[in-house]
């Protein structure tokens, strides 16, 4: 059966659905882009921001509200894809999964958290087996450069060496952007979950919170900082490392272990060599017992258009062979990660659904899309994927 649309934006009138849906007329305006509609609780709103992002008079508008389950089968029987951007994904997420999962639609947000997402995967990663629905979570900066990154590294890896890495550092060479008002909230719902149900926490500590019935080998902790021979720098913990790290099991995973059963992945964040590299290490590593400060932003809030374009980031992923031979591989991005680049990434994932033939479940843009959302990413998004010379 056909569908009316190929895209719902639902969020649309939040700061980052906002962006999702500039990213949409920037890069698909015209004839022979896809289907869009926008969607959230209020027309008004909608129609406010559909006037302000400069989209046409007749762009649909659908409101559906996540306390309103009906809604939102409504909207998602209407569509190939839903894109949502209304989190905390543990507070709004629930119908609208379910939703999906019961109409078969393919499905993205933005989510970094894990406990939710196990809960997901074990409620529905069966039932959207059955119903074909693609259910992609961690969209956005967590985790897609992180997951994609590891990714390619371990397809060129197999191409210079015949085998995948058993062991893979990802290392944040540098990143100028802020934290979303969506990612604290999500971080205090998390923290509220655990002192209700304190079963999440062995699921929060593994690297394997995301692999039900798997357990790989003790992971490094990546939760102390060290100085790095090989890269003659410091490393200091990276608060996102929590969550990409399961993202990127999870992904080897399900797609069979191509990585190995064996495979060792952790994530660091650069700072310099000496005695300063090492003071920076040690402060950020304190920084991050209260990342956002005394103020932390509110979810719908964020940065100017100006500090998003000025933002960007820049990933290095070392893959180490068991003889000793290196690879280097990078991945940068424009803008700021959290919502000038997040908005384009989970856009493009969106894109990518709409042509894949991938089979129906919970997963993730590795597991699901691969090297077709990595096409996608370089040629809308600015994100660039290569080998380096080391």
């Amino acid at each position: 059966m056909s569908s009316e649309f190929d895209i719902i934006i639902y969020g649309a009138t939040g700061y980052t659905g906002r962006l999702v849906a500039e990213h949409f007329l920037r890069e698909y305006a015209g004839g022979g882009g896809p289907k869009c509609a926008m969607a959230g609780r209020s027309l008004t709103k909608l129609e406010q921001v559909r006037d302000e992002v400069g989209a046409p008079a007749d762009t649909p508008l659908i409101v559906a509200n996540s306390d309103d389950p009906a809604s939102l089968e409504a909207m998602c029987e209407r569509t190939k894809v839903v894109l949502t951007t209304v989190g905390p994904y543990q507070l709004y997420g629930d119908a609208l999964v379910e939703a999906c999962v019961n109409t078969g639609t393919d499905y993205a947000d933005l989510c970094g958290e894990p406990g939710w997402m196990r809960e997901k995967i074990d409620a529905h990663h069966e039932a959207a087996k059955s119903s074909g629905a693609r259910i992609c979570f961690s969209s956005g900066f967590d985790s897609i450069p992180f997951d994609l990154g590891v990714f390619m590294l371990q397809k060129e890896a197999k191409a210079k060496f015949g085998a995948p890495a058993p062991r893979v550092k990802g290392r944040v060479r540098a990143m100028q952007g802020t934290f979303s008002g969506g990612t604290a909230a999500s971080l205090t719902a998390t923290m509220k979950s655990i002192a209700k149900n304190p079963k999440l926490i062995p699921i929060l500590q593994s690297s394997f919170g995301l692999t039900p019935g798997f357990e790989g080998p003790t992971q490094p902790s990546g939760l102390v900082p060290e100085y790095d021979e090989s890269l003659g720098k410091w490393a200091a913990p990276f608060i996102m490392a929590a969550i990409n790290t399961k993202n990127v099991h999870r992904t080897n995973f399900l797609l069979g272990h191509p990585y190995g059963e064996d495979f060792k992945y952790d994530e660091m964040m650069l700072t310099s060599a000496g005695e300063l590299g090492e003071k920076a290490a040690k402060a950020a590593t304190e920084m991050l017992k209260n990342p956002f400060g005394s103020k932390p932003p509110k979810p719908g809030e964020g940065p100017s258009k100006e500090e998003r374009e000025n933002g960007f980031y820049d990933v290095l992923f070392v893959g180490e062979m068991p003889d000793g031979e290196t690879l280097h591989y990078g991945v940068k991005g424009k803008y700021d990660p959290g919502y000038g680049s997040t908005s384009r990434m989970i856009g493009e994932t969106g894109m990518a659904l709409l042509e894949s033939d991938a089979p129906g479940g919970v997963g993730t843009p590795g597991s699901f899309l691969g090297e077709d959302l990595v096409k996608r990413l370089e040629e809308h998004a600015e994100l660039s994927f290569a080998v380096e010379d080391q």
